[in-house]
């Protein structure tokens, strides 16, 4: 099926750049300018739109006069420097696209898509910033060019950090520092940036500070210091993570003023959210309320949602409840199902997989009960008890979820450390009668007595078995092969080779401390898996706990 690609139209773009740009009388000496230099002026006055503009606008005239499309995309890429209202960013993208597609190079089109994505996810619209990187990596992907290949993995990264699948972000983020190390440095510092960040969310701070020291002397040494004070919001928030409160305050703090003068909203937003948390773990109230109603204003101003916002909903619920101010602790709860709804929106594919600490339906019922209540100021006893059985009712089901959750991960482990999974093999097997398994007996007892030397050479470990390969290196056909397996093993002919592998590498980490330290990648080629992603899921498909868990519960328990 063709892929149908958007882009608007020559005439609306044409009257928009006309429509933008300022007659200029361009001097003989500019006109003899070639692209290198106008390239570095504008980079010499990307901080000053007014100085810059001139350049900007002889670069795209000089481009368009010589109609050589990749100076015209660059032309419109450079637009982007002297706009800071969204909807005009976005028209220049397209017309990028536009002009990238006339010229049929498919690292040109791709590249042009992916800073209409970069556009995107800069205003936070993530949903349409994915769906422009697919299609620029669709044609990137045809090309050798490895800078825009690497460029759609640290965007692709960026998408899967915001979704929260770590795991599979640090994977990409640190294959971009390996690519960009000596090829880009401007990259390589982001990317580091970025693998810091994804450090502490998997909770590994101290990788997270060793990370962000690391990208701030490489800042140095590269003469590069744009991204020194995102190093240094990075480790501020890592601070608090480490309950470091006072000196993640001082941290954020003196970063604010770099991030605003970037125009950045959503670090500041950020920066806003942790030094408001630090106060509050402080018991400074006050000064976290400040902090945390300036992080508020970002949902109405932007439709900026992130989890810590939710986060701090929650907290200014129970606060304000508790102090018996209903009207402000409904203003909250009100909030915070907007900020869900947001939120809804934007991880629809994901959102099965997010831990919610508010049921919105419950929100919703009690949401209705304090507004009848504040309705009739006459019922205060009323108030009062609804207030009560909210703090009960939300502690309760807060207690429970948490003992819930922790028995059944606590459960699950301790199965595996007793070696139950032959007893969940066994549970699964398909009672079906010898004489519906329609194959010779005596070639029966042959390919059980071979899957029982594949098992026990372990040459499961292998990678790429397929059916027809495995019948094949036994003299049998898949035929017979997969019904012995299904009957006797209780299994399709996957699942048995992938339990295989997992139970093996299971044993292995049980006794084998050093394997402990292995990423996931590592663990995929121990144990014979083509990509990280089958691994992952065929861990959790075999033991319903993730290799993280799993590595992170037996350290705890010093085995």
């Amino acid at each position: 099926m063709a892929i149908s690609y958007p882009i608007l139209s020559l005439l609306s773009i044409t009257q928009f750049v006309i429509s933008q740009q300022k007659t200029y009388t361009i001097s003989d000496s500019l006109k003899s300018k070639n692209y290198e230099y106008l390239d570095e002026r504008i980079d010499i006055f990307k901080r000053d739109p007014s100085k810059a503009e001139p350049y900007v606008v002889y670069y795209l005239l000089k481009a368009k006069s010589e109609k050589n499309s990749l100076e015209i995309v660059n032309g419109y890429k450079n637009y982007l420097l002297l706009q800071s209202d969204d909807k005009s960013k976005l028209i220049y993208t397209d017309s990028m696209v536009y002009a990238a597609r006339k010229s049929q190079n498919n690292a040109l089109i791709g590249s042009a898509y992916l800073s209409k994505g970069i556009v995107y996810y800069s205003q936070k619209k993530y949903a349409d910033a994915l769906d422009n990187y697919i299609i620029a990596n669709d044609f990137i992907s045809k090309t050798k060019d490895e800078y825009l290949i690497y460029k759609v993995k640290y965007n692709m990264a960026l998408i899967k950090y915001y979704l929260g699948l770590y795991d599979e972000s640090l994977a990409l983020f640190k294959d971009c520092v390996n690519h960009f190390k000596n090829t880009n440095d401007r990259a390589y510092l982001n990317s580091l940036h970025s693998l810091g960040l994804t450090y502490n969310k998997l909770g590994n701070y101290g990788l997270c500070s060793e990370t962000n020291k690391i990208g701030l002397l490489a800042g140095r040494q590269l003469n590069n210091r744009e991204m020194e004070c995102y190093f240094m919001h990075s480790e501020g928030i890592n601070q608090y993570s480490k309950q470091n409160y006072a000196l993640s305050i001082k941290i954020i703090k003196s970063t604010l003023s770099c991030i605003r003068a970037n125009k950045d909203f959503a670090n500041e937003t950020l920066g806003d959210l942790y030094i408001g948390k630090s106060y509050w773990a402080l018991n400074r109230k006050q000064q976290a309320l400040h902090y945390f109603d300036k992080a508020d204003r970002m949902l109405d101003e932007r439709q900026y949602v992130r989890p810590e916002l939710q986060e701090m909903y929650e907290l200014l619920i129970d606060y304000y409840i508790t102090k018996k101010k209903s009207e402000v602790g409904l203003y909250y709860i009100n909030r915070l199902l907007k900020a869900d709804s947001i939120s809804n929106a934007t991880y629809k594919y994901l959102y099965g997989k997010v831990v919610k600490d508010y049921d919105t339906k419950k929100l919703r019922t009690e949401k209705k009960k304090i507004e009848i209540a504040l309705n009739r100021k006459k019922y205060r006893e009323l108030i009062f008890i609804i207030i009560i059985n909210l703090l009960v009712c939300t502690s309760c089901y807060l207690v429970y979820r948490n003992l819930r959750n922790r028995r059944n991960y606590r459960k699950k482990f301790a199965e595996l450390m007793s070696k139950n999974e032959k007893v969940k093999d066994s549970a699964k097997l398909k009672k079906i009668p010898m004489e519906e398994l329609d194959v010779n007996p005596d070639a029966v007892i042959i390919l059980l007595k071979q899957l029982e030397k594949f098992e026990r050479d372990k040459k499961f470990l292998e990678m790429d078995w397929t059916l027809v390969k495995l019948a094949a290196s036994f003299n049998s056909n898949t035929k017979y092969l997969s019904k012995v397996i299904y009957f006797h093993r209780g299994k399709k002919f996957a699942d048995y080779i992938n339990d295989l592998k997992i139970d093996y590498l299971i044993e292995l980490m049980k006794t084998n401390r050093m394997l402990r330290n292995y990423t996931n990648k590592a663990l995929a080629e121990e144990a014979g898996f083509s990509t990280t992603q089958r691994f992952t899921n065929a861990f959790y498909s075999r033991v319903e706990i993730s290799p993280t868990f799993f590595i992170r519960e037996l350290e705890r328990q010093q085995l």
